[in-house]
């Protein structure tokens, strides 16, 4: 009797908390361009639910985008480009959350810098994440 009392408590204080989700802080995935002067840093983000496009940063700007977590799984995957012709590429996870424990208020910073990709949640200082590779474009001959 205790054991389905407990469950019941569970389900009702679950089912109360995801009722009112929209009043929770949302949660975020922030660029920045730390790249050198003249350098545009273009970025292209696809979750689960949006395409959010193109952006190009120049040097110092930041982009950034909320979102509420879904419960069940939700990703941010993201393409940045950067240099001639946007010839260095980073593809990476920007955000990983959802499932049985929902997040309200999570923040993912990213920064690029020349040597690559930087994270950091914002409470600890950035940690080298990704490098850039390079993509070689491939043109037709005639």
């Amino acid at each position: 009797m205790m054991n389905r009392l407990l469950c019941f408590q569970l389900v009702i204080t679950l089912c109360f908390g995801l009722s009112y989700a929209k009043f929770y802080e949302k949660d975020s995935v922030h660029f920045n361009n730390s790249l050198n002067p003249n350098k545009v840093l273009k970025v292209h983000c696809i979750s689960d639910q949006d395409d959010f496009g193109d952006h190009f940063l120049s040097p110092g700007q930041t982009y950034d985008f909320s979102f509420y977590e879904s419960i069940t799984k939700t990703k941010v995957d993201c393409d940045l480009w950067q240099g001639p012709d946007f010839r260095f590429h980073a593809k990476f996870r920007a955000y990983k959350g959802g499932g049985f424990i929902v997040h309200y208020g999570k923040k993912n910073f990213w920064d690029a810098r020349e040597d690559g990709i930087y994270f950091t949640h914002g409470k600890e200082l950035p940690k080298l994440e990704y490098n850039w590779s390079i993509q070689y474009l491939i043109t037709p001959m005639n």
